[in-house]
């Protein structure tokens, strides 16, 4: 008989690998906009879905940055917009330095700060709606992602 012992943050890799990934469309993220009092707040960035409700008094409904909320904000924190034509997914066009800050920003403050709860459609689908085989989830270990399922 053989003991295999796995250190915990290997068993907490593992066991967060076999997690369904939970897939949004934009008119399920569009629920999450802090509009309705008791239910999460959930903003995307490059197509990876965060919740953002312990951030509410940035996030909620009436706060700064609650424009960016219930939709994919990619262009808008790479740029450091709220200009709505600024609230998409679609970088076409960003500068070196936009595209850098982008980076740093979703590495650096959400990744770090807030949990991931899914993906967009776009992220893991490709245009034909087929599923993207090159998809990875994000790596985020420091988190114990509740399970929505």
């Amino acid at each position: 008989m053989a003991v295999v012992l796995l250190s915990a943050s290997l068993a907490d890799k593992l066991e967060s690998a076999n997690k369904p990934v939970r897939l949004f469309t934009e008119e399920d993220l569009a629920r999450y906009d802090g509009s309705e009092e008791g239910q999460p707040i959930y903003m995307a960035i490059k197509g990876v879905v965060f919740d953002v409700t312990k951030g509410k008094d940035f996030y909620g409904k009436g706060a700064t940055y609650n424009a960016l909320v219930g939709k994919d904000s990619t262009r808008a924190v790479a740029k450091m917009s709220l200009d709505p034509a600024d609230i998409t997914s679609d970088t076409t066009g960003l500068t070196e330095d936009q595209l850098q800050s982008l980076e740093s920003v979703f590495e650096g403050t959400y990744k770090t700060k807030y949990p991931i709860v899914g993906y967009t459609a776009q992220r893991i689908l490709n245009e034909d709606g087929s599923p993207n085989t090159d998809f990875q989830p994000e790596d985020q270990p420091h988190f114990n992602i509740k399970d929505e399922f």
